[in-house]
């Protein structure tokens, strides 16, 4: 498998200040004193296996703190702000897409729509109303399947972290297997406070490059 030209849609655990849209919010910065670890974009899992696999960035759409469905925390609506839904429809109405080369899309959330308790309902494959996608499971299924029509003839990867509530986790996988895009279950990450440390981003790069770009 090849990758040239990128697009990620992530949360904190990919953000790096300055990489990302200037209205999104970083997590990883060069000062943030709380994560001494991670201070240089160099080291994130995403700059690391770019660089190794000589591809670059078309975009990095990550937003820390952001929710893939329209629920983020204290149950607020998302719908026009941060989730990883507004965000790609955002893109799709401008039609972002239309003029970009893209091979590869990582999609690394879940995390936030797990913290926040956003409510998860079941898994649905269409037909989807505005209620529906204010769920974990449906929300999911809707945002790759119109990363798929938007980005057609893509490798869409989806990565799901440890640690989330487990019928998120199992709905992830199932949604990846029903839309046949590749996935990655991480059975380890090293962490601190709640995100990967220098030695994680290593391992979330280390098993995406051994499963698809060895």
């Amino acid at each position: 498998m090849k990758m040239k030209n990128v697009v990620i849609f992530g949360d904190s655990y990919s953000t790096f200040e300055g990489h990302i849209p200037k209205e999104y919010r970083p997590y990883y910065t060069p000062t943030r004193p709380d994560i001494p670890e991670v201070r240089r974009v160099e080291d994130t899992w995403w700059h690391m296996l770019i660089t190794e696999q000589g591809a670059n960035i078309v975009r990095n759409d990550s937003w820390s703190g952001s929710t893939v469905c329209n629920t983020a925390y204290y149950g607020e609506d998302c719908s026009k702000t941060n989730s990883f839904i507004c965000r790609l429809n955002k893109l799709d109405e401008t039609g972002y897409f239309d003029d970009k080369s893209v091979d590869t899309v990582f999609i690394f959330g879940g995390t936030n729509d797990s913290w926040a308790g956003s409510p998860i309902g079941e898994l649905q494959y269409s037909d989807w109303t505005d209620k529906d996608l204010l769920k974990v499971l449906p929300g999911f299924c809707y945002f790759v399947d119109k990363v798929c029509r938007v980005i057609p003839g893509a490798n869409v990867i989806c990565l799901i972290n440890t640690g989330m509530n487990e019928k998120i986790t199992q709905g992830y996988v199932c949604a990846c297997e029903h839309f046949g895009i590749n996935y990655i279950k991480y059975e380890s990450i090293d962490k601190e406070h709640g995100h990967p440390t220098k030695l994680g981003m290593i391992q979330i790069k280390d098993e995406i490059k051994s499963r698809f770009f060895a």
